[in-house]
């Protein structure tokens, strides 16, 4: 099973954005519950990064909520996708002007 661009999901969405709340919703949980038992004994997590809370989402968005200082490392391919959108407006100038932090990674990423 494939978590990002899930077909399922995918065509969640475009029936919540036509309207059709119901078979949105409907789409939505098969595509929960096939995830639950796809994953249920085995790790989904895509974050490298080398972090006491791998994998355990719900405990891991809190603490980024509470810090509020960036996003999960799960979210930052997403998020990523939406500003390189946005930084077409200036020619991607910004990249110039940016340096990556060094993260520590987990060990089978080293």
């Amino acid at each position: 099973m494939i978590i990002e661009h899930n077909p399922k999901e995918l065509a969640a969405m475009a029936e919540f954005h036509k309207g059709n709340r119901a078979e949105g919703l409907r789409l939505q949980e098969e595509f929960a519950s096939e995830f639950r038992e796809e994953y249920k004994d085995k790790d989904h997590c895509p974050c490298k990064k080398a972090c006491r809370y791998h994998g355990n989402c719900k405990e891991c968005v809190a603490i980024h909520r509470a810090h509020q200082e960036h996003v999960p490392n799960c979210m930052r391919p997403v998020l990523n996708q939406k500003i390189k959108l946005l930084s077409e407006l200036t020619e991607h100038t910004i990249a110039g002007e940016i340096e990556m932090p060094k993260e520590i990674l987990r060990k089978e990423f080293q």
